[in-house]
């Protein structure tokens, strides 16, 4: 799982070897058929040569990989990306993604599922998650929580939710000390101020951070959420939005070699602090992610809509028709 000691243990790198190896192994993978794979980046020229975020469509589970190859072939520049903290609950994978520099990024829905599932043994059932999240966010008092679960039929469910001493992700929760609700909040603050920590050491190191707004895969384009804006905005960085074309079909299972195909990345124009982001730009402190940042939600809306707009222009017709096919439910945080 990721806990708060996995948070706290993780280490970026200016000169990752691990994603250097990842990229010797791909490179074999794309020479020969039947799995041969080009690459092409358009206009990488776009791409300062500075610390900064990458706004990318999420076609695939891999299709930065193929990117991060040509950013270190063509310009001996290395990444860290934000993941989601389901890849952190296997062991394997826990390494391997420590290892390659990724960044997890501990969402709220991540934590009440991840609790859930630990301590029910399931996944919540929508109804449960809905009035968790709320009480989370909003910082309902335990008892309120309790009656709203008892009336959808929950309560053996909450009871054992509220009653059961446990870590909870590494934080301790006992019954008799603590409120389930208060420090499922805490938790959540505890976990983003090391996220935010990762960020500002990404961003000291020199590395791009590769960020996907939609916060999930789909072949169509979706909504962006705003976490990518909240952290650009605080730390005053350009965002350059770039298209991916084609990775999908090199990559369409969960199989880390590709299938073979042209894959095409377009870069888009920076959007810079002192340019297109100017308007945006918020001059007092503040800390994302909290309940005191929301008074910057329409900043944070705004820019998100101009990233997701720029990087739809980057993209061929086919990953703008149509619904999006994002995964939904508490299924995307397993």
């Amino acid at each position: 799982m990721l806990t708060l000691d996995v948070m706290n243990r993780i280490s970026l790198t200016a000169l990752p070897n691990a994603q250097k190896g990842v990229g010797w192994i791909l490179r074999t993978n794309y020479r020969f058929p039947p799995t041969y794979t080009t690459t092409k980046v358009e206009n990488f020229d776009r791409i300062p040569k500075r610390p900064l975020y990458i706004a990318m469509n999420h076609t695939d589970r891999f299709n930065y990989w193929p990117f991060q190859i040509e950013l270190w072939k063509q310009r001996g520049e290395f990444t860290a990306t934000w993941v989601k903290g389901k890849y952190y609950n296997k062991p394997a994978t826990r390494r391997f993604m420590e290892a390659t520099n990724n960044i997890p990024t501990p969402s709220r829905g991540y934590l009440i599922t991840a609790d859930c599932h630990r301590t029910l043994h399931k996944a919540p059932a929508p109804e449960l998650y809905r009035l968790l999240r709320k009480a989370t966010e909003d910082g309902w008092s335990d008892s309120e929580l309790h009656e709203a679960c008892r009336e959808i039929g929950m309560k053996r469910e909450i009871d054992r939710l509220l009653k059961t001493p446990r870590s909870i992700l590494g934080l301790e929760f006992s019954p008799f000390r603590h409120q389930f609700v208060e420090r499922h909040r805490e938790l959540f603050r505890l976990m983003m101020d090391r996220f935010i920590e990762l960020n500002d050491e990404a961003l000291d190191k020199g590395l791009r951070i590769i960020v996907f707004p939609e916060g999930t895969r789909s072949v169509t384009l979706g909504e962006g959420k705003p976490g990518l804006a909240q952290m650009a905005l605080r730390t005053k960085s350009t965002i350059v939005p770039v298209g991916s074309n084609g990775s999908d079909k090199a990559y369409p299972g969960n199989n880390p070699f590709s299938r073979g195909g042209k894959i095409l990345y377009r870069v888009g124009h920076p959007l810079t602090p002192d340019g297109e982001l100017k308007d945006f730009q918020i001059s007092e402190p503040y800390r994302p992610f909290t309940d005191e940042a929301h008074k910057y939600d329409q900043k944070f809306d705004s820019v998100t809509k101009l990233v997701m707009e720029r990087i739809g222009e980057l993209l061929d017709p086919e990953y703008l028709e149509g619904q999006s096919n994002a995964v939904e439910g508490t299924d995307r945080f397993l």
